[in-house]
């Protein structure tokens, strides 16, 4: 079982900045990939960015640009820098760890874009 606790969410103007964090209650090296995902009301959850053990990353489209994935394996952490913040980017955002068997969630941390 692994436990994911998500922070840095808030309430941040458009253009702003904020960082995510996602602290991971076990090791993330032998993890597959460490993705962060988001909701927004009404509307299915879908990937934001992924990177793999082999730090290969993976950006929706409407974030290219704007957010960065980084995970530090050492304080089994990922980290979603997000840049030039959109009202369209306000959701929950969920931090994931696929390993090699199981896959596991964090309970979301809020994001609000105000226009």
């Amino acid at each position: 079982q692994v436990q994911l606790v998500e922070s840095g969410g808030g309430l941040v103007q458009a253009g702003g900045s904020l960082r995510l964090s996602c602290v991971a209650s076990r090791n993330i090296f032998s993890a597959n990939v460490m993705g962060w995902y988001r909701q927004a009301p009404g509307k299915q959850r879908e990937l934001v960015a992924s990177i793999s053990s082999g730090d290969s990353t993976n950006y929706a489209d409407s974030v290219k640009g704007r957010f960065t994935i980084v995970r530090d394996n050492a304080k089994n952490t990922v980290f979603l820098q997000m840049n030039s913040l959109k009202p369209e980017d306000t959701a929950v955002y969920y931090c994931n760890a696929a390993y090699r068997v199981f896959s596991y969630w964090g309970q979301g941390t809020q994001v609000i874009v105000s226009s």
